[in-house]
């Protein structure tokens, strides 16, 4: 699997490979989220320590971790790496293994899922591996375009995403920040099934900064586009840079606008999106949840700003009250309250973003509620 890279770039491929699993009636093998393979428990990131490895029930729930499937279903959960290495490692145990060469890496997404499928069915032994050396699975390029849309119908509708749920710590971070949140009614932070709680009145916006003021651009040289998920046809933002093709100085700026804003870029389009949300639902947004990894100073230029602007709360990761456990999946507890806002303005080119929107949309949320920077 997926290591050493962001949370979200791992999360999207072990949802997709769980789907794979389940789609196939073969038991998916998670593994924990890693960062580093050296033998320690810690690691240097960023000129800080952090976790080498974080298990990922502490992050997620649900079938991709081993969760059951609903009532009525005859798939099998998904096991542990460790559980995977007791069974298939004994005397006499030899895994078949299949190899991503001659996968059909440019096709749709349904077609890649059902080479696949195929390919597992065609096994009898009861350990498979996959040898991905020649090529991943499911590479940046199927998550970072339209070819994986359409997987979105059968993906939604399944148990990954319909019983998919936050871990039981990042859902005990956002009950420890009851206060900070201000949701409406306490089912509106505590329920985590059907209906989709809802936090009313807030609006969550995703600023990536720290690799992204090089990263984004980056993304205006080589003429990247959203994000797959992020250019679903039901959502009303698009990008277009086609008008400024020509002029780099232009195209640059056209996409600094959408990927790293500057502040009063920020508060003009929440502005924005606030009184489009208004016109069409006729309800008020009144607070904002700032999610970034941007410096506390630059942070609370924003909050003055955008409380400048009108919005009576504006709160961001930095606030959130977490204890030791709870600091480390942060960005999950973040994700969290962003599927929970009542509205989510999210940065197109972002992993995150496009999970959020995702889960948002499987959970059945208004998708007008789902814009982009």
């Amino acid at each position: 699997h997926l290591w050493g890279h962001g949370l979200n770039n791992v999360l999207q491929e072990a949802l997709l490979m769980s789907y794979l699993a389940y789609v196939s009636n073969v038991s998916f093998v998670f593994e924990d989220y890693t960062w580093s393979h050296t033998p320690l428990p810690w690691t240097i990131h960023d000129f800080a320590l952090r976790p080498a490895r974080i298990p990922l029930n502490a992050i997620i729930s649900g079938p991709t971790a081993g969760g059951p499937m609903p009532d009525g279903s005859d798939s099998p959960m998904a096991v542990s790496a460790q559980f995977y290495e007791h069974v298939c490692s004994g005397p006499g145990a030899k895994p078949y293994v299949l190899n991503s060469a001659f996968a059909p890496n440019d096709a749709d997404g349904t077609a890649i899922i059902d080479w696949w499928s195929q390919q597992l069915a065609s096994v009898s032994e009861r350990c498979i591996e996959i040898d991905s050396t020649a090529h991943d699975i499911f590479d940046r390029f199927l998550f970072g375009g339209p070819r994986i849309l359409t997987l979105w119908e059968p993906l939604t509708s399944s148990p990954i995403l319909t019983e998919f749920a936050w871990s039981p710590l990042v859902q005990s971070a956002i009950i420890r920040n009851f206060a900070l949140l201000q949701p409406h009614a306490v089912k509106d932070i505590y329920a985590t099934s059907s209906p989709q709680p809802t936090l009313h009145g807030l609006l969550a916006v995703h600023l990536r900064r720290g690799d992204y003021k090089r990263h984004c651009p980056n993304l205006a040289k080589w003429g990247a586009r959203y994000m797959g998920i992020n250019q679903h046809p039901l959502l009303r933002d698009r990008f277009d840079p086609f008008p400024y093709a020509n002029d780099s100085a232009l195209n640059e700026d056209y996409y600094l606008s959408h990927c790293l804003p500057t502040t009063g870029e920020v508060v003009a389009r929440l502005r924005t999106v606030k009184r489009e949300y208004h016109t069409q639902s006729g309800r008020w947004l009144t607070r904002v949840y700032v999610m970034s990894n941007e410096w506390a100073w630059s942070i609370d230029d924003l909050r003055r700003a955008l409380k400048e602007d009108g919005w009576e709360d504006v709160v961001s990761s930095i606030d959130l009250q977490l204890d030791a456990e709870q600091y480390y999946v942060s960005m999950a507890v973040d994700m969290a309250i962003a599927e929970r806002a009542e509205v989510f303005v999210g940065n197109g080119f972002s992993s995150l973003s496009s999970n959020v929107v995702m889960l948002r949309m499987a959970k059945g949320m208004d998708v007008r509620s789902n814009r982009f920077l």
